[in-house]
């Protein structure tokens, strides 16, 4: 059988090597291409999927927000994220999301086809870093009985301050999510009370930090 993938990346030369490199599988169909976050959900969402392969960075939801948000919605759908960053930050909030795996860009001629084929098996992909990294974390839970220290953050307040931090407005961010513009703001005053921040310009230099959106 062939297996239906969705193709997520804001930059469109990125996604043509990608493209042409699973294409090239006889059992890889590449059905459809998203240029950011918000629209790779709408796309898988409402597209019948084996996979959807999303970058980390992109505008309006990243990779890994995207992919929570079809994890809750599409729990049958398996998701891949791409990165550029051999980051255990992006790498363990990949897995909190609910990914199959995080495959490098560097490492993508490599890796990629394999970490499809796993994801598509229901089975995790993990580049060599990942491992080490998984196990620097389960030492460091020990003597702390297991509890690992999480941002207090909802999925649904990160969504917002990545797009207060790419410069949209209220209005336009609860078009983004469909939301009230009410909770738009009812979100952004509980980050800002949260991360103790004043104002819009260090919510972005925070963004900035977490890797939600590129300087």
């Amino acid at each position: 059988m062939t297996a239906k993938l969705l193709l997520a990346d804001d930059h469109a030369l990125v996604r043509s090597g990608l493209r042409r490199l699973l294409d090239a599988e006889p059992d890889f169909d590449v059905v459809a291409e998203a240029g950011d976050g918000a629209e790779a959900l709408e796309l898988a969402l409402a597209l019948e999927l084996d996979l959807a392969i999303l970058d980390v960075s992109m505008p309006k939801l990243t990779g890994v927000q995207a992919a929570h948000r079809i994890r809750e919605q599409r729990p049958d759908l398996q998701v891949l994220i791409l990165s550029m960053h051999d980051n255990e930050e992006f790498f363990f909030e990949a897995l909190r999301a609910g990914a199959s795996g995080y495959v490098l860009k560097t490492a993508a001629e490599q890796d990629l086809v394999q970490a499809c084929r796993a994801a598509l098996r229901g089975e995790p992909f993990l580049y060599p870093g990942a491992i080490g990294a998984l196990i620097r974390d389960h030492l460091a839970r020990l003597p702390h009985g297991g509890v690992a220290a999480r941002e207090d953050l909802s999925p649904r307040e990160t969504e917002v301050v990545k797009l207060i931090a790419e410069g949209y407005t209220s209005r336009e961010i609860a078009s983004v999510l469909s939301i009230s513009e009410h909770t738009v703001e009812r979100h952004r005053a509980n980050v800002l009370e949260k991360l103790n921040l004043k104002d819009r310009v260090a919510l972005t230099r925070y963004a900035i930090r977490r890797g939600l959106v590129e300087p």
